[in-house]
């Protein structure tokens, strides 16, 4: 993998990667939410990655995007194609990147995305944004992280972070310091206002720092 050297200038958007559910979960405000994303990337001019899944939120998100005129590039496993997607639902995406297992997959990912957001999602969800986060306190990337709390969903994983931090295990907090955006309409700007802001004082009123 490569990292793009550290830098005190703004990180140019282009493109956010989106991990989520693949499922849709029991609360029909995650799949809106989805939707609404998807939407809101494509209105900003920006590109998705994300995981490849047509299902799900996963596929709420890819569909927000292409019906508002958006460019979608779907990354998954060979052995997940069939299970979190169809064939056919994949061939709608702008571009479709097969890697040969999840450490590919996440890699790709991560090299072509300028942002990430972690929607409501699983495990698979929580360990992505995890290692993202991880590269970050690692000083490997400044690419700005978001968590959509939708419906207060990370609030457990936020606390936990918390305790961490007070525990004195996130020894390097000025480095992870990803948005925790409520309400969906809010987190691209959200992103886009982080990106302009990096490596200048008074970014608090726009990132929650963890």
């Amino acid at each position: 993998m490569s990292f793009a050297p550290m830098s005190n200038q703004p990180i140019p958007i282009r493109s956010v990667c989106v991990y989520c559910g693949s499922q849709p979960g029991r609360d029909p405000a995650h799949i809106e939410a989805g939707r609404l994303l998807g939407k809101s990337i494509a209105d900003h001019g920006l590109q998705l990655v994300y995981g490849g899944g047509t299902r799900g939120i996963m596929g709420a998100v890819a569909s927000g995007v292409l019906s508002a005129g958006g460019h979608v590039t779907g990354i998954i496993p060979e052995f997940l194609m069939d299970k979190e997607a169809t064939r056919h639902s994949l061939g709608q995406l702008n571009e479709l990147i097969v890697t040969g297992d999840m450490h590919e997959r996440k890699h790709t990912m991560f090299e072509r995305a300028d942002a990430f957001i972690a929607l409501p999602g699983g495990i698979g969800t929580l360990e992505e944004i995890v290692e993202i986060m991880t590269w970050a306190q690692l000083g490997r990337h400044r690419k700005p992280m978001v968590f959509g709390n939708i419906n207060g969903f990370w609030a457990p994983m936020l606390e936990l972070l918390t305790h961490m931090r007070e525990q004195g295990f996130v020894h390097t907090a000025h480095l992870v310091q990803p948005l925790v955006i409520d309400r969906v309409e809010d987190i691209v700007p959200g992103i886009l206002a982080s990106a302009a802001a990096n490596g200048r004082e008074g970014e608090s009123e726009i990132i929650s720092r963890l």
